[in-house]
Order: C-alpha cells, then structure tokens, then sequence
C-alpha cells in the first residue's frame, strides 16, 4: 500500500464529506489525475490535504 509521508488519509465517503461532493465525484477526481488514491484495491483512501487544496481552488 502507498502511504503519503506523515499525512491523514481518508475512506472515499469522508472525503467526499469533506469536500462537499459526492462520492462518484471523488472517484471522477481520480480518473482524471486530481488526486491520488492510496489503500488497497478493496478500499481507498485519500490523503485530506489533496482534498482540501482542491476545494480551495474550487473556491477561488
């Protein structure tokens, strides 16, 4: 499994509530090179700080 350095990761529906998407939007976000998904092939999970940069520049 591929962990990023010292960050928090995240299952996809908490990121998905934390980014204020759903949760497809999240795996869109992933197809498209967005953001990285870390986990196992079972389960995925985001590093929140790749989260929150894309909600920033959402909001920008």
């Amino acid at each position: 499994m591929r962990r990023p350095p010292r960050h928090q990761l995240l299952p996809t529906h908490v990121a998905a509530l934390a980014a204020g998407v759903s949760d497809a939007t999240i795996r869109k976000w992933v197809s498209r090179g967005k953001i990285t998904r870390y986990g196992t092939p079972g389960r995925a999970e985001f590093d929140i700080a790749e989260i929150m940069q894309i909600v920033r520049e959402r909001h920008r």
